[in-house]
């Protein structure tokens, strides 16, 4: 019964993707009232989040960002869907991209590349930007949970284009194994996920202590591949700004630590910037710091 229902839910969403951006926006803007003045899909997780990160604003402030995000997040609901059928020609009004040459050069010497990405504005969106990149794009996912119908649908669109999807235990393999093929890889991993709380990984992030999975820092230093951050910019309702920006050339001559520091300290500039944009729907301080496991000290110019 379970597997019927999901067949015939993946069938309207491939149906719904169909649909103009107009009619879109439109549904968006009724399911932006469903979340937020019917249901409150998880209110307390959002404003919670919120007033722990930013303890200097009032609750007026933290009531509008709380509105725009999920405005946004109803937006990015929608765009998912549309990212099934959506064409090359329309993606191409709706993304620039800026910093990709640089990755380009790094191709040209036969090197693969890292992006440290974020759950901030459309991510989903990027998944296209195989249709401009050399580099054979490896897309790091989490296992959607007794649901192999829906992970199959929601990986289906991320790999229209060509990019690959791999999920993340293969991620340091996969990344390795790029080094030595023929084409040279882009692994792209959303590093702002929540760790299990016994990770060694645990710093200030947001007004808060944070784990973080040291794994793309692992990566980066054994395998010396570049590093970019990966940075979505919102420029108007479904149009964005994709940036890819160098952080580390030559990684493996970092610090211990410097890596994921640094990462952490741009994605907070980005974050404290336009804070509707980042998911604060994601129960991202579910754990406490185990005892025995020291914080790590953000990087001396914070």
């Amino acid at each position: 019964m379970k597997k019927t229902l999901n067949k015939i839910l993946i069938a309207l969403l491939v149906a719904l993707s169909f649909l103009p951006f107009s009619v879109l926006f439109g549904i968006s803007d009724f399911i932006y009232f469903l979340l937020f003045h019917v249901t409150g899909y998880r209110k307390k997780v959002v404003y919670s989040n919120l007033r722990n990160a930013f303890p200097e604003k009032s609750e007026k402030e933290i009531d509008d960002i709380a509105r725009k995000f999920y405005r946004h997040l109803s937006d990015l609901g929608v765009e998912a869907i549309k990212l099934q059928s959506i064409s090359e020609k329309e993606l191409d009004k709706r993304i620039t991209v800026s910093g990709i040459e640089k990755t380009e050069e790094y191709f040209r010497q036969q090197k693969s590349i890292i992006l440290l990405g974020m759950h901030f504005n459309n991510w989903e969106w990027s998944a296209s930007l195989q249709r401009l990149s050399k580099h054979q794009l490896i897309m790091v996912y989490n296992p959607v949970r007794n649901n192999k119908e829906m992970e199959r649908y929601i990986l289906n669109m991320r790999e229209r284009f060509g990019a690959i999807s791999v999920p993340v235990h293969k991620s340091a393999r996969t990344a390795m194994q790029f080094d030595q093929t023929e084409r040279p890889g882009c692994i792209w991993l959303g590093a702002d996920q929540t760790p299990a709380p016994t990770t060694k990984f645990w710093t200030q992030f947001l007004n808060q202590e944070t784990p973080f999975f040291s794994g793309p820092e692992k990566i980066a230093s054994k395998t010396n591949q570049p590093v970019f951050l990966h940075y979505v910019r919102k420029l108007s309702r479904g149009k964005y700004e994709v940036n890819f920006i160098e952080l580390f050339p030559e990684p493996a001559k970092e610090k211990p630590d410097d890596i994921l520091l640094t990462y952490i300290d741009r994605m907070e500039e980005i974050i404290q910037e336009t804070p509707e944009f980042w998911l604060w729907s994601h129960r991202r301080w579910k754990h406490k710091r185990p005892e025995g496991i020291e914080m790590i000290k953000r990087l001396p110019n914070n």
